[in-house]
């Protein structure tokens, strides 16, 4: 068995746990069809029969923004996602194979981008609301690219297969027994957000060295959860293959201050870089880069309640990925390399009955944001200190210079 193989198959087994006649939807860049071609074969031997392949040309999207008024661009097939909502009627797994064009889109119009990915989050909200209700088996995993490797490492003479490398490396694909190293992995985030759960903190305070200096509430009956979701049917998958996180969603109206990021975002083909973004009574309301400004602002302000918080995650500074010294440029990396928080949706599972409740009434009554859109940005560095400040006003020490206090460790 190949380690591509050894990969499909753990992807599909452990983290999706597809079942025997179970459809499969997966979404992937189709630079990589050879991989997908792995992942069908492996996906048909246990018993699968349908799969839907929705794949994707960077390059296509890229001369159609830069050629297309954006009613004509509504037309093309490339945003419209309504084959989610089909499959997610089905109760298919869905695998989303995530890759990166670092740059590509800098020459297209902001304003264009922010339209046609509002426009895909608008053609796809069945998926997203049972998705929300933890009814849909879901996994993000990573798949190499050659502008994405070249970008990652230039003097390289095979890039791509030092990333796949690197790939396997952070994933233990090279182990003997990578499920078992997953599943002691998965333990240790588990019981590490059992015990920050049960401090019902009322609040978390960050500071760091470059700046950052921000507030943000938790909402009572909070729950810090991993990357290990258990959904309504009682089967427990992987969502983000690898993880390194603990996260959970904030009170929305309540993040005061300003944060800097440790690492530079991806964001739809375009990079963001060296930025920084003040909060006051939970909106994002002042935003600086010296990359990507533009494209900043315009994710803050994509749609309802993209200025609002919807997740903070916890990530030590020495842990896995981080400790590669890489700069990934891809979020299902950078983001279990560092802390990190994000705009946008808020996630029902982290609060007690979460999924059982309406997402309207989460927002309304509870602060839970409620937003098409999603998007993390690293703040975590190696100075990171985040104080937990409980109900009666004790502060407890999550954090100290970048890494869990003992207590959490």
């Amino acid at each position: 068995m190949t380690l591509q193989e050894k990969y499909a198959r753990v992807i599909l087994e452990s983290c999706l746990k597809v079942d025997k006649n179970q459809p499969l939807f997966v979404s992937y860049n189709i630079e990589r069809s050879d991989f997908v071609r792995i992942v069908a074969k492996i996906a048909f031997e246990m018993g699968v029969k349908d799969i839907y392949f929705d794949s994707s040309d960077p390059y296509l999207k890229h001369e159609a923004l830069l050629n297309l008024e954006i009613e004509e661009l509504k037309k093309l097939t490339f945003w419209n996602k309504k084959m989610w909502d089909e499959y997610a009627k089905k109760d298919a797994a869905f695998l989303m194979l995530a890759s990166e064009t670092p740059g590509l889109m800098k020459d297209v119009d902001p304003k264009k981008m922010s339209a046609m990915t509002k426009y895909a989050q608008e053609t796809r909200r069945g998926f997203d609301a049972r998705r929300d209700k933890s009814e849909l088996a879901w996994c993000i995993a990573a798949v190499p690219t050659t502008a994405w490797a070249k970008e990652l490492f230039p003097d390289s003479n095979n890039p791509v297969e030092e990333l796949w490398d690197k790939i396997f490396d952070i994933c233990s694909i090279k182990a003997e027994d990578p499920v078992a190293i997953w599943n002691e992995k998965i333990s240790k985030l588990k019981s590490r957000g059992k015990k920050l759960t049960d401090y019902q903190f009322k609040t978390l305070k960050y500071t760091s060295s470059n700046g950052t200096d921000f507030k943000i509430d938790l909402p009572k009956g909070h729950i810090w959860a991993s990357g290990n979701e258990k959904l309504a049917n009682g089967k427990e998958v992987l969502v983000n293959f690898p993880t390194e996180e603990v996260f959970t969603s904030p009170d929305c109206r309540s993040a005061n201050g300003i944060v800097y990021s440790s690492k530079p975002l991806s964001y739809q083909d375009v990079l963001i870089d060296k930025f920084n973004i003040r909060f006051k009574e939970g909106k994002a309301v002042e935003a600086h880069a010296e990359q990507g400004e533009e494209t900043l602002k315009q994710m803050i302000s994509l749609c309802e309640n993209s200025d609002l918080l919807g997740e903070v995650a916890l990530v030590p500074y020495d842990s896995p990925i981080s400790n590669t010294n890489q700069v990934f440029l891809e979020t299902l990396f950078d983001e279990n390399a560092a802390c990190h928080i994000a705009l946008g949706d808020s996630f029902p599972e982290c609060i007690e009955n979460g999924p059982t409740i309406e997402k309207e009434v989460l927002f309304k009554e509870h602060n839970l944001n409620k937003c098409d859109s999603h998007v993390d940005f690293m703040v975590g560095n190696k100075d990171m200190s985040i104080i937990g400040i409980t109900e009666d006003g004790r502060e407890v020490p999550i954090f100290v210079d970048g890494n869990f206090s003992e207590e959490f460790n």
